[in-house]
């Protein structure tokens, strides 16, 4: 019965529902033992406020991911090119008007009910759907300059120009998922190679522009960012080091749940280095099942969409599960002192209300493709029985 009910209520592919759903439970554990700091400098120590906060955020996503997986997918391409019109406005509003932290205008307030959200992540899943959108409608000209890539290369750079002032990693993670998305939709590689000139020369002309004048924004940050992580003997690494730290002090199977020191220490560990604090309890078991979490859900949408004939599915598939394991992977890279600090997220794990909330319509929307993609071989496995 119970699995008549997950096939009736849960479609689509059931690994990725599964993964999904061992993420949350990982999630919800690191930050109930991370977010101590945070409940003793704003709630009084009382650590269950968080608990449960994260948990309805979970759910709330959870929710949404549902949602997004009963909408046919072709949805997504209706909506795709709305969702920029969006975006690209809220992005410069942001940059004018947003809420600062360390140089950064990454969030913006909704008036009336005071409510913050990082556009951003917003327009990660509209450029995605757009890009996605345009490639599968050009595939019978899709070597052309004029009319596949001109279409596509214009708002890449728009959209990720004005997420680089404020949040060069996320800009960075975004460009990078559309240039997969246009290797695997096709185009050019030429045209794909022309385009990372343009984005380097791009960056380069905003450096330029912005020591000239005087507004560096957060190009201090990134270097000083770079030259900690380049210097292993900096005395300023403190980050680096206590990640570090709680990496080494984990061992193999870890200092099990809530049994956390780091998280004393360490700054942002329910969000930037919760992955430090996942191996620190769970071990390196912990920590090599997460990597494996990413990489499973990555398969599975690579091995769903390996025979489908849905040009539009199969790329917004793919670039909204390439832009999630590609965020992980740099996250978890940082932890473990592979990469230089970036402030990006656990997608799925890390506490944060709109990462929580994106990433799971993103999900959603790889699951609808996935359910479409199992309707379609299930009706062709009646066509066959029945010829």
């Amino acid at each position: 019965m119970q699995s008549t009910w997950l096939d009736k209520y849960f479609r689509g592919d059931r690994t990725i529902w599964l993964v999904v759903f061992i993420l949350s439970i990982f999630s919800l554990l690191a930050v109930y033992s991370s977010a101590g700091s945070l409940a003793y400098r704003y709630k009084d120590g009382n650590t269950e406020y968080y608990l449960f906060k994260h948990l309805a955020m979970l759910l709330f996503g959870i929710g949404l991911m549902y949602a997004a997986h009963l909408l046919k997918y072709t949805v997504y391409s209706r909506v795709s090119q709305f969702a920029l019109i969006i975006a690209v406005p809220l992005l410069i509003l942001t940059l004018a008007l947003g809420t600062n932290l360390n140089e950064a205008s990454r969030w913006l307030t909704i008036p009336g009910i005071n409510i913050t959200f990082q556009t951003s992540d917003f327009a990660k899943i509209a450029l995605i759907m757009y890009v996605a959108r345009v490639l599968s409608k050009k595939q019978d000209e899709i070597t052309s300059f004029r009319s596949a890539f001109l279409p596509v290369v214009l708002p890449v750079l728009l959209v990720c120009g004005l997420i680089l002032p404020a949040n060069f990693s996320t800009a960075a993670v975004l460009f990078a998922s559309c240039l997969f998305l246009m290797f695997i939709g096709r185009i050019r590689l030429k045209f794909i190679f022309s385009l990372i000139g343009l984005g380097i020369a791009g960056f380069g002309l905003y450096l330029l522009i912005a020591i000239a004048t005087g507004n560096k924004g957060r190009i201090d940050t990134w270097m000083a960012r770079i030259e900690r992580f380049s210097d292993e003997e900096h005395k300023d690494n403190y980050q680096a080091d206590q990640s570090k730290i709680a990496i080494a002090t984990g061992g193999i199977v870890g200092k099990f749940p809530g049994n956390s020191v780091q998280r004393n220490f360490l700054p942002h560990p329910y969000s930037d280095f919760i992955y430090a604090i996942i191996i620190e309890e769970y071990g390196m078991i912990g920590g090599v099942l997460i990597v494996f979490l990413y990489l499973l859900l990555f398969y599975r949408v690579v091995r769903f969409l390996h025979h489908s004939p849905m040009a539009f599915g199969t790329l917004v598939a793919v670039g909204c599960t390439f832009t999630l394991v590609f965020q992980a992977m740099i996250n978890m890279a940082v932890a473990v002192n592979l990469f230089p600090v970036t402030g990006q997220p656990l997608p799925l794990v890390s506490m944060g209300g709109t990462s929580i909330i994106f990433t799971s319509v993103a999900v959603g929307i790889v699951l609808s493709v996935s359910r479409q993609v199992e309707k379609e071989k299930l009706e062709g496995g009646d066509e066959l029985a029945t010829a």
